[in-house]
């Protein structure tokens, strides 16, 4: 299958897209993913997507777009990919049509992963991280910490990241709302989206997904 994810910051893609990208023996593609191994094997993407970054300017999507073509075109990616963070707006949704076109393929489904607002400033302002080990996370509301401040695991100091404030994640639902969501508009008239509740336990959201991919699966028969 090829399916694009869909959703807001806070959603859950990440995880989902592991768990999803597994269950179905697919690659997970993601834009981080692309950007950190392209620079890190010194490609020519990954140099020219470096001196964008490095002057503090977005990368263009045409390099972007470069990049997903590449990894695409890996032979674990023949039977299908699951694209996380790519398309991020509707002229790479474009460039991705005209791309598959190309290889006389399509996408077989756009998993859209919908969460209320408020969920998603409640989700990632309420994170804490421990100054000492970044990978010790809790959370305020979901899994708080015994000693408030103070990691349970090495008793480091937990701390919120600046981009997990309140005001920067509006802001980062904003850019969502006016760059990405358009897309779900874009790949509806294709008929290709099925919108999932992200709330709830992981295992069920992943159900959901599969359960809709199904569904779309065995409408197509």
């Amino acid at each position: 299958m090829r399916i694009v994810l869909v959703g807001p910051p806070g959603a859950g893609k990440g995880t989902q897209a592991v768990r999803l990208a597994k269950e179905l023996k697919i690659p997970h593609i993601s834009t981080g993913d692309l950007f950190r191994a392209n620079i890190s094997r010194k490609t020519e993407l990954g140099k020219l997507a470096k001196s964008y970054m490095d002057a503090g300017n977005l990368v263009p999507d045409e390099v972007t777009i470069a990049m997903a073509k590449d990894r695409m075109e890996q032979e674990d990616a023949v039977n299908g990919f699951l694209l996380d963070g790519f398309p991020r707006n509707v002229a790479q949704a474009e460039a991705l049509d005209e791309l598959l076109k190309t290889e006389k393929i399509k996408l077989d489904a756009v998993l859209d992963l919908e969460v209320p607002e408020e969920e998603v400033v409640k989700r990632i302002a309420g994170r804490r991280l421990c100054r000492n080990k970044a990978e010790h996370v809790f959370h305020v509301t979901y899994t708080p910490p015994k000693a408030e401040g103070v990691c349970d695991v090495c008793g480091g100091e937990l701390y919120q990241r600046d981009d997990d404030s309140e005001d920067t994640v509006r802001t980062r639902l904003e850019v969502y709302h006016t760059q990405t969501e358009p897309i779900i508009d874009y790949y509806k008239a294709q008929g290709l989206v099925a919108t999932i509740s992200a709330l709830g336990a992981v295992d069920e959201v992943t159900k959901r997904a599969l359960d809709a991919l199904k569904r779309d699966g065995d409408e197509e028969k």
